[in-house]
């Protein structure tokens, strides 16, 4: 009956290490290695030696815990240029100024002008919310962000992302290890949406978000909370438990608490499914012809570098056309 808790322990612990512990690559691997045969002994062993092999491989977890334990997420790395910023906001009343909104020129990955600005919205204008999906690793995991649109055509991008450090790559296992700290993106539609869609080639799905006034105030006001939260405490990212997609849920389950848990919430591709079948995107249309007519992908590479590029991308997209119309 030990033998699966051993077995899932020695795996989580080892893994642990592998991500976490701050030795060098070699050092690290006879760490490991130690850690797992303590394991495979407890496993293995002859019967009478099981028993002391068994408190020996305790010992080791016990000692994984408590290292574990003292691990703190940082403000304080060499981040990477893109996340390098908190951003900050300050609310009084339908008044809401932001600074730190990230408005990057990019040409490649590497290759980017840094633009960090300051910009001020009135809640009173604004107008609406889109869902947007960014799938970079198949049809079933999609980067999930929210676009808030007003009155006068600008939009703004948040984004939950992992604050890495410069020269380091996202890992989804790394991600369960406290790899990553989370940071909140405020950014242009031209920089966020578009290093996806023509940077990166990722294939970029909009869907707007079917929300009363009231509601869209109150999630854009609740993502604003959460950055000012992470620049008071700094927090890990969990591939599982908190990413760009659970805060989404989170935020929108403080407006409609019934909103029932699904595995889509976990396999992000599908989200936009679930937001259709909890009548959250705009009604009138079957599901496939908003999937179909909110592929903004090729509509992105086309609009390049305009100063249209929101407008561009949104042509053709359920919902938007009177926005537009309005914005001229």
């Amino acid at each position: 009956m030990l033998a699966p808790a051993i077995v899932l322990s020695a795996a989580w612990g080892g893994l642990a290490l592998w991500y976490r512990l701050p030795l060098a690559g070699v050092f690290k691997s006879l760490a490991v290695a130690a850690f797992v045969v303590s394991a495979l002994a407890a496993l293995f062993v002859v019967r009478r030696l099981r028993r002391p092999a068994l408190w020996v491989y305790l010992v080791a977890f016990a000692g994984v815990l408590l290292w574990w334990s003292t691990l703190r997420p940082s403000q304080t790395r060499v981040w990477a240029d893109d996340v390098a910023r908190h951003l900050h906001a300050q609310v009084d009343g339908d008044r809401v100024r932001l600074d730190n909104v990230r408005n990057f020129d990019w040409r490649s990955d590497d290759d980017y002008t840094p633009r960090w600005e300051r910009r001020e919205y009135d809640l009173a204008r604004l107008q609406s919310a889109d869902l947007v999906l960014s799938y970079w690793m198949g049809p079933a995991i999609a980067h999930t962000l929210v676009s808030f649109g007003f009155e006068d055509g600008r939009k703004l991008v948040f984004s939950v992302e992992i604050r890495k450090e410069r020269g380091e790559q996202f890992s989804t296992l790394g991600g369960f290890f406290r790899e990553f700290e989370t940071t909140l993106v405020a950014a242009d539609e031209r920089d966020i949406l578009r290093v996806r869609s023509n940077v990166r080639n990722e294939d970029v799905y909009l869907y707007r978000l079917r929300l009363p006034k009231a509601a869209l105030r109150s999630l854009f006001l609740g993502y604003v909370a959460e950055a000012g939260e992470l620049e008071r405490q700094p927090s890990f990212y969990n591939t599982l438990t908190s990413n760009c997609t659970t805060i989404v849920f989170d935020l929108m389950r403080q407006i409609a608490p019934g909103l029932p848990l699904d595995y889509r919430l976990l396999l992000s591709g599908y989200l936009a499914e679930y937001a259709y079948d909890q009548d959250g995107l705009m009604p009138g249309y079957d599901y496939r012809t908003l999937h179909d007519r909110g592929r903004v992908t090729d509509r992105a590479r086309a609009a390049g570098e305009s100063s249209a590029f929101s407008e561009l991308i949104r042509e053709g997209v359920p919902g938007v056309a009177a926005d537009q119309v309005r914005a001229r």
